[in-house]
């Protein structure tokens, strides 16, 4: 009777779990800013705010740059990234009129401040390499954006590697 008594209760506390766990909400994404210029974030203005023109199909980078993605939990820049890197240097270097706003950006796992120093470390990462390439540090500024503007909502390995980027924006 008494292991029939330990059993019953075992049984209904891992169904009070379940329950309790089904019932955790789970974090809405943030809403997206808007390129036309209406409902901007906080951090951005009209003359930062890139034109639908001049977005790319990855990331939100301003074309003809391309997105630099990153490792899990690193700010490293290796492999073909580094030809990307290289080619968005090369654009600068061949626009000197262009002043650039490298923002980090990282997939929601670990913490909302630890994601946006991580994001920093990236944007910081890009800009060093740019400037190792010959910018002027003066055209490049930096930004994280940590977990804040995801491009997938997945929680899936592709979502996440999309969402660990340095997006590379023109500004105006």
């Amino acid at each position: 009777m008494l292991k029939r008594d330990v059993y019953i209760k075992v049984f209904l506390l891992a169904v009070v779990c379940v329950v309790v766990l089904a019932g955790c909400g789970k974090k809405t994404p943030p809403p997206e800013t808007q390129v036309t210029g209406e409902g901007l974030g906080p951090a951005e203005s009209l003359e930062t705010a890139a034109t639908e023109e001049s977005l790319t199909g990855e990331g939100r980078t301003s074309a003809p740059m391309l997105p630099v993605y990153f490792a899990f939990d690193s700010a490293r820049i290796e492999g073909d990234q580094v030809e990307r890197l290289e080619k968005n240097g090369a654009f600068l270097k061949s626009h000197p009129d262009i002043n650039v706003r490298i923002e980090g950006n990282c997939d929601p796992r670990g913490t909302k401040e630890y994601n946006l120093a991580l994001g920093e470390r990236r944007a910081q990462s890009a800009r060093r390499y740019l400037i190792n390439l010959g910018i002027d540090g003066k055209r490049l500024s930096t930004i994280s954006w940590g977990e804040e503007k995801l491009l997938l909502f997945g929680h899936d390995e592709l979502s996440w590697a999309q969402d660990r980027r340095d997006d590379f924006v023109i500004m105006k």
